[in-house]
């Protein structure tokens, strides 16, 4: 199998103008082609009214090794990479132990899944709800105003990207091809199988209940056992070295081999592990607000005429500005056609989160923007307090939930009022779409001063990119605060904590991972390195 990368046609073209692109491409002729699959799909849309789609193809022909020789230098031409993915161990069949995964997001039922297929046959402690009933409680909040602290977006089966636009890409490094694995899962599990390789693939939230589902009957199936309502409120640590876990009933389960996935608003949990010593260590993340636009604004701007074409879907955005204050103010977690959630977790306190479904049909577009924070601009020491970014969270966090009227509402502004410096007390054109509602005002108590000052210089700088990007209507809501962990849970080569033997802290909870993508990737890096010791190798 060979594989050609960089193969441009218009936007427009046929449904079968892939083969002979790719025969012309190669210089040879139809009868010598086997064979052709689609492995990865983007488009170019610098310029809007000649918009490229790009496809990276794998192909079979009769003499690969003669055509190899033929188009020997061309860049875009070689073997396809082998993406298989290979266990790592196989469990005896006396398995003395099992290991314990701690959290169920996309880390926690990744490492789960590969522990079970290995079978390890794995238990996996949640401390929220099954996914279907943590969906009722969300949406508890969502239109009752009652929040459920162990059952809401944060907490329970899927984790946080469970509500949000199950954005399945990322940057991060990946020779062995574990993000494949990842995704092939997720098409069995129930995912279009249009992720495999269109570049910026999403699943949306209601397709994520299933998938969720799926990968739970999969792992109970091979003999894992999911249990849900568990909260790990102790870890047994007997000289440096883990030996199982007490659960808030008080039951204790023994295990030498503990997964911990627990995302990045287990905040009891993170204050459990300093005090029993686990070395914890304060790492920056971002706080800022989530900005509404009309889709159609967005699409028009990124897509000229094309806007509203099939295959480009509800259009994005990833901006970035550096400002004269020396931080770096940037969207993240773009959500297309989607709406603004409330995501907090915590009684007295407002947190914003962006999720879309897969259709990308609702009417705004919504992003996060936000500044870039250092653990010197914590409260206290952060050296001597590594969880000081978790207490700088819920500073703002309550600041937004008084500005909001203190019921659950968000605190929310007009960009034009944002802009000028003064409060609004009206929507224009832009209606918000975050619920439990939202509560006009001035957002510069929301956030420290330097945020503030940042955004004020960014966000025009981003409307000389995306046109209208500045409308005086555009909507900003506050706060978000949940972009990454507070705190990285130090870990060796090994994948172990590095003064707690048997802890594997993994995932966007710990420090090491982004996104449903990379904390997959990151599950399934732990799990192979628990099977590893756990056959003593």
């Amino acid at each position: 199998m060979l594989r050609l990368t960089e193969l441009k046609l218009p936007l427009e073209h046929d449904n079968d103008a892939l083969r002979p692109a790719l025969c012309r491409r190669l210089g040879i002729a139809d009868t010598e082609l086997i064979a052709f699959s689609i492995f990865r799909r983007s488009y170019d849309a610098r310029k809007k009214s000649a918009i490229t789609l790009i496809y990276t193809l794998d192909f079979e022909v009769g003499d690969e090794v003669a055509l190899l020789d033929r188009l020997a230098g061309d860049r875009n031409v070689g073997p396809t990479p082998d993406s298989r993915y290979r266990f790592v161990a196989q469990a005896p069949t006396d398995l003395k132990s099992r290991p314990l995964v701690i959290g169920t997001g996309p880390c926690g039922l990744l490492a789960g899944l590969i522990l079970a297929q290995m079978g390890f046959r794995p238990i996996i402690l949640e401390r929220g709800k099954a996914v279907r009933e943590r969906t009722r409680d969300t949406w508890g909040l969502w239109r009752k105003h009652k929040l459920n602290t162990e059952s809401n977006v944060q907490f329970g089966e899927g984790g946080a990207g469970t509500f949000s636009d199950g954005k399945l890409y990322s940057q991060i490094k990946d020779p062995q091809h574990h993000g494949r694995k990842v995704l092939e899962e997720f098409v069995k599990a129930g995912a279009p199988e249009e992720i495999l390789y269109v570049s910026k693939p999403h699943i949306g939230t209601f397709r994520l209940v299933k998938m969720v589902e799926s990968i739970r009957a999969t792992i109970t199936g091979l003999g894992g056992e999911v249990r849900f309502g568990s909260k790990v409120e102790h870890i047994d640590i007997v000289d440096g070295r883990v030996r199982g876990v007490e659960l808030a009933g008080g039951e204790r389960i023994a295990a030498d081999h503990v997964v911990l996935a627990v995302g990045h608003s287990a905040r009891d949990t993170f204050q459990m592990l300093h005090e029993q010593g686990v070395y914890i260590e304060a790492k920056p993340f971002s706080i800022g607000f989530r900005v509404e636009h009309p889709q159609a604004l967005i699409d028009r701007a990124r897509f000229g005429h094309n806007a509203g074409n099939e295959i480009l879907g509800a259009a994005d955005y990833k901006l970035v500005h550096h400002c004269q204050n020396g931080r770096a103010a940037y969207s993240f977690c773009m959500c297309p056609g989607g709406q603004v959630v409330a995501a907090t977790s915590e009684e007295g306190r407002v947190v914003t989160n962006g999720m879309s479904q897969y259709s990308r049909a609702e009417r705004n577009a919504n992003a996060a923007l936000v500044v870039e924070v250092k653990p010197e601009d914590f409260p206290g020491d952060y050296r001597r307090n590594p969880l000081a970014g978790i207490d700088f969270q819920r500073q703002w966090e309550s600041a937004a939930f008084v500005a909001g009227g203190g019921t659950y509402a968000a605190p929310a502004q007009r960009i034009g009022d944002f802009l000028a410096g003064r409060p609004s007390t009206r929507l224009g054109t832009v209606d918000p779409s975050y619920q439990p509602g939202v509560h006009m005002t001035d957002l510069s108590s929301c956030v420290p001063p330097y945020v503030i000052e940042a955004l004020r210089e960014a966000i025009p700088a981003f409307d000389k990119q995306i046109r209208g990007f500045a409308m005086a209507d555009a909507v900003l809501t506050g706060v978000e605060t949940r972009t990454s962990s507070p705190i990285r849970i130090k870990r060796g080569n090994d994948y172990q904590s590095i003064n707690t033997r048997g802890l594997y802290p993994a995932g966007e909870g710990a420090g090491y991972a982004g996104g449903i993508l990379s904390a997959g990737v990151d599950g399934i890096k732990v799990a192979e390195a628990v099977a590893l010791s756990m056959l003593g190798k």
